[in-house]
């Protein structure tokens, strides 16, 4: 296969590729990667598997930061929410999509600089609505921010242009 006609991968394989170094410009998948928030951000996944992904983020208050000196609690939402979607996007099929229908982030540690880690993950898979939980860790591995999050899968036409 050259690298001119596209070869369609399902969205866990793309990852996969890309995290590997080994997507070509051929390979194609019906999300869009990297997603435009995780580039302005500087999100970048680590890890990838089926409803499970981590994401990692340089976080600093000098420019993330908040009124009191430390990094934005919305910048822990974001990246919870960015490793929750990342994970079940890769049980997305084509002609699917999906949407966050809540976000609920429990904030355990104040954080100045540091190399964040999100792991996501499911607590629930079902066939319309998923729960999702997200740990956000420092580099030293304590935890800063736990994220939870209810997804659903959206088909046919709802989720059309989405």
């Amino acid at each position: 296969m050259t690298d001119k006609v596209p070869r369609h991968l399902p969205v866990l394989d793309y990852l996969q590729r890309q995290l590997d170094g080994r997507l070509t410009t051929a390979d194609v998948t019906h999300m869009r990667y990297p997603t435009a928030i995780s580039k302005l951000l500087g999100f970048r996944i680590v890890e990838i598997g089926a409803a499970r992904a981590v994401l990692e983020f340089d976080a600093d208050a000098a420019m993330h930061g908040n009124q009191q000196g430390t990094v934005h609690g919305g910048m822990l939402c974001e990246l919870g929410d960015a490793a929750i979607g990342t994970a079940h996007s890769t049980l997305m099929e084509p002609g699917e999509s999906f949407t966050s229908i809540d976000l609920k982030a429990t904030f355990l540690r104040p954080v100045w600089q540091a190399r964040l880690r999100a792991h996501a993950w499911p607590t629930h898979r079902g066939r319309t609505l998923s729960h999702y939980q997200c740990d956000i860790q420092r580099e030293d591995g304590k935890l800063v921010a736990s994220v939870t999050s209810a997804v659903m899968t959206l088909r046919g036409e709802t989720a059309e242009g989405r």
